[in-house]
């Protein structure tokens, strides 16, 4: 009976095979015999004054002057259109382009064209260029877009509400405001949605709930106590060890998650030693905002930035990494000479009963979970790694690992959904439709082309302008939508300068400034407010002024070292 089954789905099998080999090889239907007879098709590509692909625009063909349309058609993605004419024209053909945010653009067929056209059945013109047109959804745009900068930069709201704010007032303008008057209109929602970079999302997601097991299991703070064994109660050498824990855990972690998982115990050493708790901190906060920047998932700028310029995690790590570590030296040195009157008050170490307090509170809580932590995650390092090759983005990676690692340890869907942040996952959704918004509009190409008249053909100079211009910018501006928002500017002045697109050059003097600009002052970045109010809870705030006093000098030399280094590898040694 086995057999015979067997033998039927073989020979279905071939029949199959034999059936689909038949219809590759017949002939194609012309459409000529018995049948509607082919249309007319006329073709092109929509662009703008920057060459990129323009999608959504609507191409109408008209013939013969006819005021009823012959035919209709929308750009793809790629700006590409084709329109299929319902009816042979006999004297013309007329193209109209029109799309939101754009100048009209018409067109008539030459004669020459036209017996083209007539003779091979189908036309294509090419790209069609349309110039921006500044309308009134332009105005709202890009003002929605700095109330949110200025909403986050003042702490009014968090940054996920300002940023569902920024985008509903989009929506209310388009939907509302755009039915009165139409040049208030901006996108619509499906638009908005193709902004959204799920990449991005997949990755952090995935790398919430890996770094979410890995901190309950206490590795962190038993990192942080090893490090003052190891400095054998010298302050100096404690922060020395300190930076280089916060700066390889930044890289491989986020800068975010390491200082919430350092700070704790940091504040009980610096206590247990008598010393002001913030010559810890400050140095641990701009130590996880300079080195985060050496791999692809050690900041948020970095996976938005790696994500949107094709930059894999072997990129940042080859190309990133030297100048993290000189800029992590120079950084070091003037935080041991500015904290030296502090670092002299503990040399004398702490008594035994503190010392075994402080080993008590780092004990290893869930040995299993961190054998399995750790497995897991070497694992997905190596496919970071390797990863390209295969052809799978970090997002898949990230993914996969998690999703072992809660197999493994803690397959409790409720506890997962605990673990990750949705209200950031929330944030970055809404930053990439409003940063959509701007670049619908033509703000970015009125930004881009500014920059580009400075930045010229000089890749020296474009890296030295958006490593300090982006960095100052980041004083006071928040780096994740700074970063999102300057992305397709630098895609513009990349195409602009010879070597810039194929080394990415200014993509990552872009991760430089945004990164390590947030160290210039306390509103910068996530990590500098999340660290002050783990310290303000604790009874030791971070003033403005005080943190002012050490980020500002840090970042300008930090910067620098930044921009020697990138000069360096792209400008003289060459991509």
């Amino acid at each position: 009976m086995r057999r015979r089954v067997f033998l039927y789905v073989y020979a279905l099998f071939l029949l199959g095979c034999a059936l689909a080999l038949v219809l590759a090889h017949a002939p194609a239907a012309t459409g000529q015999e018995g049948g509607e007879p082919e249309k007319l098709q006329v073709s092109g590509f929509v662009v703008d004054s920057h060459r990129e692909p323009v999608p959504a625009a609507e191409i109408t063909a008209f013939v013969d002057g006819a005021e009823a349309p012959a035919g209709h058609a929308e750009s793809q993605e790629d700006g590409s259109w084709v329109v299929s004419l319902e009816e042979a024209p006999q004297t013309t053909v007329r193209i109209e382009v029109r799309r939101a945010h754009f100048e009209s653009y018409e067109h008539e067929l030459s004669a020459k064209a036209m017996q083209d056209l007539l003779t091979n059945g189908s036309l294509t013109l090419g790209k069609i260029e349309l110039d921006s047109r500044v309308s009134l959804g332009f105005w709202v745009a890009g003002l929605t877009f700095l109330l949110v900068l200025v909403l986050i930069a003042l702490e009014k709201l968090k940054n996920a509400l300002a940023a569902l704010l920024g985008i509903a007032i989009v929506f209310v303008a388009s939907f509302v405001g755009g039915a009165f008057i139409e040049d208030m209109y901006i996108f619509n929602f499906e638009r908005a949605l193709t902004y959204i970079n799920w990449e991005v999302i997949f990755l952090v997601m995935g790398m919430m709930i890996v770094v979410g097991i890995i901190e309950g299991t206490g590795v962190f703070q038993w990192l942080a106590f090893q490090a003052y064994r190891v400095s054998a109660g010298r302050i100096s050498l404690l922060i020395i060890v300190l930076i280089i824990i916060t700066s390889i855990a930044s890289a491989l972690l986020d800068n975010v998650t390491t200082m919430l998982l350092m700070a704790p115990i940091s504040l009980q050493i610096a206590l247990a030693l008598g010393i002001d708790p913030l010559a810890l901190l400050i140095p641990e906060i701009v130590a996880s905002n300079v080195s985060g920047i050496s791999t692809l998932i050690g900041t948020p700028t970095n996976i938005l930035i790696g994500a949107y310029a094709g930059i894999g995690f072997n990129d940042f790590l080859i190309n990133q990494t030297f100048g993290v570590v000189l800029a992590s030296v120079v950084m070091t040195v003037y935080l041991l000479v500015h904290y030296r009157t502090e670092l002299r008050k503990g040399d004398g170490g702490i008594s035994p009963v503190l010392y075994d307090k402080l080993k008590q509170n780092a004990a290893i809580t869930d040995p299993r979970t961190l054998h399995f932590s750790l497995g897991v995650f070497g694992a997905m390092l190596v496919f970071f790694a390797v990863g390209e090759s295969l052809h799978m983005v970090p997002a898949v990676t990230a993914l996969v690992g998690a999703t072992a690692l809660l197999l493994l340890v803690e397959p409790d869907i409720d506890k997962m959904l605990r673990v990750v942040d949705w209200t950031t996952l929330v944030f970055f959704m809404a930053l990439f439709m409003l940063v959509g918004a701007i670049q619908e509009v033509g703000l970015l190409t009125v930004v881009a082309d500014a920059m580009g008249s400075v930045v010229g053909d000089s890749l020296a100079l474009g890296v030295v302008i958006l490593v300090f211009g982006v960095g100052v910018l980041s004083f006071a501006i928040a780096n994740v939508p700074l970063a999102a928002a300057m992305l397709p500017v630098v895609k513009f002045l990349s195409a602009g300068v010879p070597g810039a697109a194929e080394s990415r050059a200014l993509y990552y003097a872009l991760s430089v400034g945004a990164a390590m600009g947030g160290n210039g002052l306390l509103i910068g970045g996530e990590t500098n407010l999340m660290t002050a109010g783990i310290a303000a809870r604790a009874g030791y705030p971070i003033s403005f002024v005080r943190f002012l006093k050490v980020g500002v000098p840090v970042t300008l030399l930090t910067l620098a070292m930044g921009a020697v280094w990138l000069l360096l590898r792209f400008a003289v040694l060459g991509s």
